[in-house]
């Protein structure tokens, strides 16, 4: 039995995918059972896999997207642990040894994350990835828990289920949620583990409107309220991407309050005292400092 599976989903990221394997096949003193699940590449992936021979096993072939390359990744493998770096994310050397030997003496742990850094494409770190130690009432409002810098027991998934296919942005968000509603046990692993790479194409930066919507839509079927951070968080979002106040920040600051309580009562149907007081006052000071 290997002692970790992990698990990369691809999808034309040939320009990263090497450093990501590499990444994985480069750590010592510890057994990995590694899939690259790839959705059909256009570009040079297959030819990057072809390289590496038996050194992992690869799959490309037509799928449903990121979620759904995961979970089949998940069903073709079996040791105990799991992890999942994406095709364009890098571990730090050490990670996957550091997390199997984290698990083997913590028997009532099921999830450990560790730290994480945002990188550029030349895996130069741009900033440290915000991340807290465990509280899930803080989670609810952020989420501080890098993907790649996560690791969880097999057993999770076979009592809780797989990622839900249904999202395409916060798939990660919610399977966190999900089984900590539930109770199972997290620990932060207070090490720099991987790095989590920002550039132009990343799926969350394109689409940060769509990316908060499906934030929202779920917390309120997992909650049944939208903490009021991330309805602030999506109006924000709504405004950076219009052109017409980009450049007017008082007319943008009075956007943001609208859209606030807009999105408050799209999810919540009401606005909570603190979230009407915060928007009054970013009106009231739009329009003071516009006289």
């Amino acid at each position: 039995m290997p002692d970790i599976a992990i698990i990369t989903p691809s999808y034309n990221q040939g320009q990263f995918i090497e450093r990501t394997i590499q990444s994985v096949l480069n750590e010592k003193n510890v057994e990995i059972e590694y899939i690259v699940v790839d959705g059909a590449s256009t570009d040079n992936t297959v030819d990057v896999l072809k390289q590496f021979g038996e050194k992992l096993r690869w799959v490309s072939e037509p799928d449903r997207g990121q979620t759904h390359a995961v979970n089949k990744g998940i069903q073709m493998t079996s040791a105990d642990i799991i992890g999942w770096l994406n095709s364009d994310d890098i571990f730090y050397p050490g990670a996957i040894q550091k997390a199997v030997a984290f698990f083997a003496a913590n028997p009532k742990i099921d999830v450990i994350y560790g730290d994480a850094n945002h990188i550029d494409v030349n895996d130069q770190v741009i900033e440290p990835y915000y991340t807290e130690n465990w509280n899930l009432e803080r989670l609810k409002e952020v989420c501080y828990l890098c993907q790649p810098a996560v690791f969880f027991r097999r057993k999770v998934i076979e009592r809780f289920g797989q990622l839900n296919e249904n999202l395409q942005y916060c798939m990660d968000y919610e399977f966190w949620l999900r089984l900590a509603k539930a109770g199972v046990s997290f620990y932060r692993l207070p090490q720099v583990l991987a790095g989590s790479r920002l550039h132009a194409d990343t799926k969350t930066l394109g689409s940060s409107v769509k990316v908060h919507s499906e934030i929202n839509d779920m917390l309120r079927q997992t909650f049944q309220r939208v903490p009021d951070r991330w309805l602030s968080n999506y109006a924000h979002a709504l405004v950076a991407n219009d052109p017409l106040h980009q450049k007017d920040t008082q007319t943008a600051k009075r956007k943001i309050a609208i859209e606030t309580i807009l999105a408050s009562f799209r999810w919540n149907k009401w606005i909570s005292f603190p979230l009407m007081r915060m928007t009054l006052l970013w009106l009231a000071s739009s329009f003071k400092k516009a006289t």
